[in-house]
């Protein structure tokens, strides 16, 4: 399993982000995958998931601001950003199915939102 992610930086509060994810070595179709922060000192945080029936799931942080999708022709996964807070600022990992096993996640990307 190759999750490599990419698409974080630093930005002003209201701005927005693409976070993007590149899958390899398994069938990505056959997997719901998510995506999960961890800020520094704290747990991580499941903020969003799509299952392999296209059922998503977010976080009530993150509703209405975060947009996940997924191309399974790319094997790709992607979380569109918008209205960012400080808040959201973490390491952003994809993880595929489950989605609690760090094994299973990639290097992760920084979002950082600050102005």
């Amino acid at each position: 399993v190759q999750l490599v992610e990419s698409g974080g930086g630093m930005v002003q509060p209201g701005g927005s982000l693409r976070l993007s994810c590149a899958a390899s070595g398994f069938t990505f179709s056959n997997y719901d995958m998510s995506w999960v922060r961890q800020a520094p000192g704290k747990g991580p945080e499941r903020v969003s998931g799509i299952s392999t029936g296209g059922s998503i799931f977010y976080a009530g942080s993150v509703r209405g601001r975060f947009t996940i999708s997924r191309d399974n022709a790319k094997n790709t996964l992607y979380l569109q950003m918008n209205s960012l807070k400080p808040e959201d600022t973490a390491l952003y990992y994809c993880a595929r199915a489950p989605w609690y096993t760090r094994a299973y996640w990639g290097q992760g990307t920084q979002v950082t939102v600050s102005s």
